[in-house]
């Protein structure tokens, strides 16, 4: 995923892939595992996708902890986290999502659908009062989206945040928690 993060698809070559894989570059090795250059990126993408269905899981038996600022601050450090080390997978999705829309849609499904789908379970099962989906999913859109548009500014546009982490955490978590707890009146 780094060369094709690094590289884009284009410039991304069999011979580039072999190389790094510690294959003779241009001897033809990476086809005895792949039969194409969309079948590696199928299966990079593969990996990075069931690495992170399988932090999805452990993170579901970290919560609930019974307090509610301390579960939206594991969630804001894990997103963050993620959106880092995913970088090279999500400045590609960024880049060739319109090119090739065959090979990347379920990835995309899977990072940003599945992951608001599930923050937004998370808020109604934890907003006291509690609230209907649809307000529910709109909270999720707005905390998530501000957690990726900081990420997303640097990985992809290059723009430095003037807010360091432990600022817009702790900023995010109390809007989130006063939103939360605010209800329908939100």
């Amino acid at each position: 995923m780094r060369l094709f993060g690094e590289h884009g698809y284009r410039g991304t070559t069999i011979t580039k892939i072999e190389a790094a894989a510690g294959l003779t570059p241009g001897a033809g090795g990476i086809y005895h595992h792949f039969k194409s250059k969309d079948a590696v990126l199928a299966a990079g993408i593969e990996r990075h996708l069931a690495r992170l269905a399988a932090l999805r899981d452990i993170r579901r038996i970290l919560t609930p902890l019974g307090d509610l600022h301390a579960e939206l601050t594991l969630t804001a450090r894990y997103i963050l986290a993620e959106l880092d080390h995913e970088a090279e997978l999500l400045g590609f999705l960024a880049a060739e999502a319109r090119n090739r829309p065959h090979l990347l849609a379920d990835a995309i499904e899977q990072l940003v659908k599945t992951t608001f789908t599930g923050f937004a379970v998370f808020i109604a099962d934890r907003s006291d009062p509690p609230l209907d989906a649809n307000k529910a999913q709109a909270i999720a859109a707005v905390g998530l989206g501000s957690l990726f548009s900081s990420r997303l500014l640097t990985q992809v546009l290059g723009v430095q945040t003037p807010v360091d982490d432990d600022r817009l955490i702790a900023t995010w978590v109390e809007m989130m928690a006063n939103t939360m707890q605010a209800g329908t009146t939100a």
